[in-house]
């Protein structure tokens, strides 16, 4: 693997966070994902993240993940978000509200056996990346996405948001990934462009994943009545 900077918060990683497991984990490097702790194991999860490096690798659940004996453990995807608590609450009766900052991609390298009540991984941090020879015009694409988004939702602010964001960073893997963090795909959809490390063919899944659901939006051609109505004439 190619090397790369991490963010900050990551340098010195130690290369092991413990496991989220959520059937829909659409989350992202860069967004921000508020949560309630409050089973029991995770409760520890949280005590113990937050007296060490206060990170959490969020995984999604494979589909058919119910059907598992209770013995296993649920199957996840291997890519993983890894993000840092920055923000957390302790309730009285031992529940937590944390916000999660997504820092980068992840791959699950393995799983450790121990005697914690919740699961620990071992993982890669996967970087983004460019191709060498851009196969679309980068600028024009963050455009595109965001008219998309715009067609989508035209009564949010959520366009000015993302203008700003492109303004500080130039970045189209930012918009990209917070694009489909906010547009509540299906666990597969999301997980495909997790997925992407290529942020060229990452924009395209984006971009297909709106206009998609931009068609649906806006339902089935309407159809001619048969028999057509009397004239006016």
């Amino acid at each position: 693997m190619p090397s790369f900077d991490p963010p900050p918060e990551l340098i010195g990683f130690s290369g092991r966070a413990p496991l989220f497991p959520l059937p829909n984990a659409a989350f992202f490097p860069q967004v921000l994902l508020p949560l309630h702790i409050f089973e029991p194991r995770y409760r520890q999860m949280t005590a113990d993240v937050l007296d060490g490096e206060r990170l959490i690798a969020m995984a999604t659940l494979r589909p058919g993940w119910e059907a598992r004996p209770d013995s296993e453990p649920a199957p996840i995807y291997e890519q993983v978000c890894l993000g840092r608590i920055s923000a957390n609450e302790k309730l009285d009766d031992g529940r937590y509200y944390i916000v999660l900052q997504g820092l980068s991609r992840a791959r699950v390298v393995s799983e450790e056996v121990n005697d914690v009540p919740y699961r620990v991984a071992q993982l890669e941090l996967r970087p983004e990346r460019f191709t060498a020879n851009p196969t679309i015009d980068r600028q024009n694409r963050r455009r595109e996405i965001m008219a998309a988004f715009h067609d989508l939702h035209p009564k949010l602010q959520f366009e000015k948001l993302l203008h700003e964001a492109v303004e500080m960073t130039g970045s189209l893997g930012l918009v990209c990934d917070v694009v489909a963090a906010s547009l509540q795909l299906p666990p597969e959809r999301a997980q495909e462009i997790l997925a992407e490390e290529d942020i060229d063919l990452r924009s395209d899944l984006v971009l297909m994943r709106l206009r998609e659901l931009r068609r649906k939006s806006q339902g089935p051609p309407r159809q001619p009545n048969f028999p057509p109505d009397f004239s006016a004439n």
